[in-house]
């Protein structure tokens, strides 16, 4: 490709893009971190330690896609929002420091699921590398291990507007609630999770392999459920289902009619 410019969230797969990009274009390859409400603070310092650690140069924009109401609705197509307002960010930015392409960490198990991230890559001419080559999730941890990557089996993570059923208004205050609830839980030692916020409920998955741990050690239950409360919530839940990626997607798989209305937010989503 020549020159690059990487959407670097910190996570396994983009991780892996840019120590790949950095490897064979060394300057020529650019890390750029989008700043938002929707990414904890934990996870920006991440990308931070990360970029430094493989050696590429490291630039921290600010997004607002918050700012946007399509976005903020939180209907099936929010994402693209996000997207479109990334891409959008970086366009200008690829060519002040003369990267010739945007590429993003999309990888081949993405194209089996919901992402509607994905139309707005296309829109706007970004590659994904990791689809070109055929790569999968598993095997981008495997490489990962071999080149001495520390996000080789770190936790998947998705941005946290992702913890909010589709057609519940996305705002700063339940995004720092989601972020605070996530840190309080991964504190207490478990690493594959997620609070899924349902207003006054808190759903929490874990993987199944971490769910005895919850249930059985003495306190710690208690100690979910008092920060938690103190966070806002009335009700704290487990799902008994444990963690899965995209849990929420099932509401547009779910044939009984839906809370939310596309109609007004031009989308092409059939629910």
């Amino acid at each position: 490709m020549g020159s690059v410019l990487v959407a670097f969230s910190g996570g396994v797969d983009s991780a892996f893009l840019l120590k790949a990009a950095y490897d064979v274009l060394g300057e020529r390859a650019v890390a750029v971190t989008a700043a938002s409400e929707s990414l904890p603070a934990s996870e920006l310092e991440e990308a931070k330690r990360l970029a430094a650690l493989i050696g590429a140069r490291h630039v921290v924009i600010e997004t607002k896609e918050l700012e946007d109401p399509s976005y903020a609705a939180n209907h099936p197509n929010r994402c693209y929002f996000c997207k479109d307002e990334l891409f959008t960010k970086l366009k200008p930015l690829s060519g002040q420091l003369q990267c010739r392409f945007i590429v993003f960490g999309a990888n081949l198990d993405d194209l089996g699921d919901h992402r509607p991230g994905q139309q707005a890559a296309r829109e706007h001419g970004v590659r994904a590398p990791l689809v070109e080559a055929g790569l999968s999730k598993a095997e981008i941890r495997l490489l990962s291990k071999e080149l001495g990557l520390p996000t080789w089996d770190k936790p998947s993570f998705a941005c946290l507007s992702s913890r909010f059923p589709y057609g519940t208004a996305i705002t700063r205050e339940k995004l720092k609630q989601v972020e605070l609830a996530e840190e309080l839980v991964r504190d207490l030692g478990f690493r594959q999770l997620r609070v899924r916020h349902h207003e006054a409920i808190a759903r929490i998955e874990l993987d199944r392999e971490e769910l005895p741990r919850l249930l059985l050690e003495e306190g710690l239950m208690d100690k979910v459920v008092t920060g938690l409360k103190a966070l806002g919530y009335l009700y704290v839940t487990i799902d008994l289902e444990g963690y899965r990626l995209g849990s929420l997607n099932a509401a547009l798989r779910d044939p009984r009619p839906q809370t939310f209305d596309l109609r007004s937010h031009g989308s092409d989503w059939q629910c």
